[in-house]
């Protein structure tokens, strides 16, 4: 009876010790669920692990609302912030928008990008503690201060995409135009997510009760999982073609020059775009109250010189309303060190910030005998001068007199882009080549003369690129200055667009994004297998772990279905587990 009780004893103490040795296996990393606990609740000292019974719910109702509230948030931030990340293109023009209503210069673009960036990493760093605890089976307890910060980025994200969406709407066109080239980038992150996923999710779906919830949340990983799996069957971007469909690279017209490199539509920022090798140069031409076309873009003075110091009750006065000599007295590149619009004033030499310093208004006469000399293409917007000014019903002879006859510059190399009194200008010079803004039918184009549509980038379309160059009309496409778009352009057919960074572009050896059909094919078969055969031994894992693990005690082997579950006991349990097996021990030495 002694002998069976001995062998019972060591039977049990033998079963113990297996069980404390694939337990203190489970709780090896224990310090790090506590600093992974301790970073979500903010619960150092007094934090105590605790676990959920296999099965039930990971946390109370109030702990699963802020759960709720963390995704959202998550989703939310991250359109947010990829909305102005891919605006970037369009930052100068949005801190000049701001610049106009509020009266002074601050970088709002870069600040927004930051805030975007700072709020999306606090919510997905949430979002991955909150993951993490969940896969180790542990309650969720999220302090105060991060369901405080959680609301207020919520209410940020919000706030911030409803102003950009109030008054720089046509973002929206630039993200669904970047999905063109980043789609399929985005497709396989969307599955390695998925593929990630599918380890918490398999863990809880082979746990027992609750089964309907179960299968709901099995049910929508599934059907999520198989969507981006066949997402790329409906996918269309204008860079998946065969290298050798690919035209040449769109010709580059520097926007008021270079304005990267110098003071824009100064005689300096012209010369830049031509060594950086600028195909053409587009501007704004303005005529002074005596007769003298010049180069100015802004209704008033303030933001491109430095009217406020010599003329300081006249800052809100029209440049048209000035005389020559009144302008030549103005400093017209100063101001770039003081704003630096593109970050780039401290990469110029001491050399080049004299000759910044020396800038004056530039007249169009100056303008076209650059372009003249050079060989270069110019387009430019002609304003008429507002009510009052001597030229305010000749401005367009005016112009079109200093381009036959007091400049150098060859007519065809002028594309014509005022669209009043064109058949007047037709007659008077017909070898400009005549370009309207926006899209028109192609019978009425060619009825008015037109070779060249002028339209912003946001109605680039390769379908309508392809209809209009069948009919000898080229499109020119304003105002790109990101690689990604340009690249874009370039593989969609365009043949020109208008740019701030002639010098980035001008080195583009080819597209950005640019594969074959059987690239791309080949690239998104491999990631679906690869995630298809990693989730498929990530749920035979768990439900071998929860169904299959076997026990060997001795030289017999004890199924113990749902051993897996077991690893949920809290870490006290195991040092329980430790003192009981040395109690039973001086009990038999006894």
């Amino acid at each position: 009876m002694g002998t069976t009780l001995t062998q019972l004893t060591q039977l049990k103490l033998g079963k113990q010790k297996v069980v404390r040795q694939q337990l203190l296996q489970r709780y090896e990393h224990q310090s790090f669920v506590s600093c992974l606990a301790g970073l979500y609740s903010c619960h150092w000292r007094h934090y105590q692990h605790t676990h959920t019974q296999p099965g039930h719910c990971c946390c109370s109702k109030l702990e699963c609302g802020s759960f709720a509230l963390i995704v959202l948030t998550f989703c939310l931030s991250l359109v947010f912030l990829y909305l102005w990340g891919e605006a970037k293109n369009d930052y100068n023009d949005f801190d000049w928008f701001n610049f106009g209503n509020l009266g002074f210069w601050f970088p709002w673009s870069i600040v927004l990008l930051i805030l975007a960036v700072l709020l999306f990493t606090y919510v997905a760093f949430l979002l991955l503690l909150a993951v993490c605890l969940l896969s180790e089976g542990q309650r969720l307890y999220l302090h105060w201060c991060h369901k405080i910060g959680i609301l207020l980025t919520l209410i940020l994200s919000i706030v911030a995409t409803l102003v950009l969406t109030d008054l720089w709407s046509k973002e929206w066109i630039t993200v669904l135009l970047s999905f063109q080239v980043t789609a399929p980038y985005l497709h396989i992150g969307g599955v390695l997510v998925m593929t990630l996923l599918s380890w918490p999710i398999a863990l809880h779906v082979f746990r027992p009760k609750i089964r309907v919830r179960q299968m709901a949340i099995m049910g929508l990983f599934v059907a999520v999982l198989v969507t981006l799996y066949l997402v790329p069957l409906g996918m269309h971007s204008p860079c998946i073609k065969e290298r050798n469909s690919l035209g040449p690279a769109p010709a580059l017209i520097g926007h008021r020059g270079a304005p990267m490199l110098a003071p824009e539509n100064t005689f300096m920022s012209f010369e830049k775009a031509v060594a950086a090798g600028a195909d053409g140069l587009e501007t704004d031409v303005t005529i002074s109250y005596d007769g003298v076309p010049f180069l100015m873009h802004d209704k008033n003075l303030r933001r491109t010189t430095n009217v406020e110091d010599v003329f300081p009750n006249w800052t809100e006065t029209s440049p048209a309303m000035f005389t020559w000599r009144e302008l030549e007295r103005l400093n017209a590149g100063s101001w770039i060190f003081s704003q630096d619009p593109f970050r780039t004033a401290s990469s110029l030499s001491p050399e080049e910030r004299m000759q910044v310093h020396n800038q004056s208004v530039c007249t169009l006469r100056a303008f076209l005998d650059l372009a003249a000399r050079h060989g270069k293409l110019v387009i430019f917007d002609l304003y008429r001068p507002p009510r009052g000014h001597p030229y305010r019903d000749t401005w367009i002879s005016r112009t079109l007199e200093v381009l036959k006859n007091e400049s150098s510059i060859h007519s065809s190399q002028v594309l014509w882009l005022p669209p009043e009194f064109r058949e007047f200008v037709q007659e008077t010079d017909p070898e400009l080549q005549q370009t309207t803004n926006g899209h028109a039918p192609v019978e009425d184009l060619q009825l008015r003369n037109i070779v060249k549509l002028n339209i912003h980038y946001s109605s680039m379309s390769e379908k309508d690129i392809r209809k209009y160059a069948a009919a000898n009309i080229s499109i020119n496409l304003y105002v790109i200055s990101e690689p990604w778009l340009y690249s874009l352009a370039w593989c969609a057919g365009a043949h020109s667009v208008t740019t701030n960074a002639v010098h980035i572009l001008k080195n583009l050896q080819r597209p950005l994004f640019l594969m074959t059909p059987d690239e791309y094919r080949l690239m998104w078969t491999l990631t679906d297998m690869a995630s298809f055969v990693l989730v498929l031994i990530i749920f035979l894992f768990h439900w071998w772990r929860e169904h299959g693990l076997a026990l060997s005690v001795g030289s017999s082997s004890v199924l113990e279905n749902g051993l897996y579950i077991q690893f949920s006991i809290e870490m006290t349990d195991v040092w329980s587990l430790t003192s009981m097996s040395g109690s039973e021990k001086q009990g038999l030495s006894l």
